[in-house]
């Protein structure tokens, strides 16, 4: 039998791969290095930049970013978190906004124009409300991953030394996401001084979950994050690896899902994908192509329209489908 191949591994412990870093589920043919980045937002930006892992988790709209521009990796249908968006967006309760539309003509911070809650949020708010993205001011505090990315003219940085969360709590911001896409974090990923920070401001959309719900039966449509990559020369020499990959992924989900399911698993992650759960089936982490296929569609769409790609993405050139590796 041949040697196992060693692969330098980059993905966070959640409770649905904790089997996986855990050795409880060994991967097929390959002897892992888990390296655990903290946060996981530092990983993508060390993967598109230096291309550091042989395996990775990335959030989607980077890597899409980093492909279009010919970044050597490629994704598996491998989804390591998910959320849906109307949910997330806060606002100062003194700014008067009461509709995605009041957002028009004011500034609404973002921890990266690219961050890929923002581009599902701003999308959302184009396609069901009818925002014009062009006559919002989105400001940024951090750096895009993808460093070749052009961003458009309403795109602005903070002041050398502000925080998105200093600017909202000032009042420079009418609106912010929340956590690590905006206004609940200070700091870089991977530049240190990296922070969490409360940020305790009503939603934009009070019945997010009931909007949710309804988006997800209208478009079937559910939001992706935390897509694993691997680099294009371990697929070229091994593309059994795409299979071994899957079905380890796979594997340490279904233990996972078992917990969850008989209530064992009751993390406040497992607590957010029971929710999920009743929203999208029994598996509110799905992969595989045909389960999510539209949704993959979705994000490149989305992503093209907001000119963060330079061209079209054919679906073959993002993903690749283990089945047929």
């Amino acid at each position: 039998m041949a040697e196992p191949i060693k692969l330098d591994i980059a993905v966070a412990n959640y409770p649905h791969t904790a089997a996986l870093l855990n050795g409880e589920v060994p991967i097929e043919g390959v002897t892992p290095n888990f390296i655990q980045v903290i946060p996981q937002i530092g990983a993508y930006r060390r993967m598109v930049r230096q291309v550091e892992f042989d395996v990775c988790e990335i959030a989607p709209t980077t890597y899409i970013i980093a492909r279009a521009y010919g970044a050597p990796f490629i994704a598996l249908p491998i989804f390591v978190t998910r959320r849906f968006h109307h949910s997330g967006l806060l606002v100062r309760p003194d700014a008067g906004i009461k509709h995605p539309k009041d957002l028009e003509g004011r500034k609404v911070g973002v921890r990266a124009y690219s961050v890929t809650t923002g581009v599902w949020t701003r999308g959302i708010l184009i396609d069901e409300y009818g925002l014009d993205s062009s006559k919002v001011t989105w400001v940024v505090d951090d750096e895009e991953h993808v460093t070749q990315l052009k961003l458009p003219p309403n795109v602005a940085h903070a002041p050398e030394g502000r925080s998105l969360a200093d600017m909202m709590a000032a009042g420079e911001l009418a609106a912010g996401f929340d956590a690590n896409a905006g206004i609940g974090r200070s700091g870089s990923p991977t530049g240190g001084g990296w922070k969490q920070v409360e940020a305790n401001y009503p939603e934009l959309f009070p019945n997010a979950e009931e909007l949710e719900a309804a988006w997800y039966r209208k478009t079937g449509i559910y939001p992706m994050h935390g897509t694993i990559v691997v680099k294009d020369e371990i697929l070229k020499a091994h593309p059994w690896i795409a299979q071994s990959l899957y079905t380890a992924f796979s594997k340490a989900k279904a233990l996972w899902l078992t917990r969850l399911g008989s209530g064992e698993a009751n993390t406040t992650s497992d607590k957010k994908y029971r929710q999920l759960s009743k929203i999208v089936g029994d598996d509110p982490l799905p992969f595989g192509m045909k389960q999510n296929l539209a949704t993959i569609q979705a994000l490149e769409d989305t992503a093209f329209k907001q000119k963060l790609t330079p061209r079209r993405m054919p679906i073959g050139d993002i993903f690749v489908n283990p089945e047929k590796a």
